[in-house]
């Protein structure tokens, strides 16, 4: 039994190639692991606030040291980090908007870095705190963003890979809905996504 956060960062509700990808990439890993919970988050209804100097000033002040305002500021960012702590499995909805995440997305990564908490600092350099996770990322794009002469302008799947890693969740797999705005590809776009989902 694993504990599932499935994060949803698309615009474009039920419709979205992203949010259809991801829902099958949940329901893959509850096939694998019955009985498995699921913890699911829109992230675009809750209008996360984006880093501003009082909640950076307060990540970075001491507990016993926070005022009623800054921990009020950091409300959000502690939920998101418990329930990011709490989970077995990640699955992220994340289309490429304009060659990379959406903002709302952007805002909860902005939430779960915190110092000493999600990473760190030791004599050899950064340290992930998130460890023995496993995120699964279900990307979609109007395009062809795994190879070709578009592949350089994926920074989605990329930074996700780079900036999860660097807080400690090093194992991650793309699954991608590519080309859905392209003739004689977007007609089985998604069929494809969702037939390479594998899940180990």
């Amino acid at each position: 039994m694993k504990r599932i956060l499935h994060l949803i960062s698309s615009i474009q509700g039920n419709q979205s190639y992203s949010f259809k990808l991801s829902k099958a990439i949940v329901e893959k890993v509850i096939e694998k692991y019955p009985g498995s919970t699921v913890e699911e988050v829109n992230l675009n209804d809750l209008e996360i606030p984006h880093l501003n100097p009082t909640i950076l000033q307060s990540m970075f002040t001491p507990g016993e040291q926070l005022t009623v305002e800054a921990k009020e500021s950091l409300r959000y960012s502690d939920e998101a980090v418990k329930q990011l702590m709490a989970s077995d499995i990640i699955v992220i909805g994340a289309p490429l908007y304009n060659f990379t995440i959406h903002t709302a997305l952007k805002a909860w990564i902005d939430h779960i870095t915190r110092a000493g908490i999600t990473f760190g600092y030791n004599e050899n350099g950064p340290v992930g705190m998130v460890t023995g996770k496993k995120v699964y990322v279900a990307m979609s794009s109007g395009g062809i963003y795994s190879e070709g002469p578009s592949k350089g302008n994926d920074f989605v799947a990329p930074y996700l890979k780079a900036f999860l890693g660097f807080l400690g969740m090093t194992d991650m797999t793309v699954f991608r809905a590519e080309g859905v705005k392209v003739p004689g590809v977007k007609e089985y776009a998604l069929e494809k996504g969702i037939e390479s989902i594998r899940i180990d």
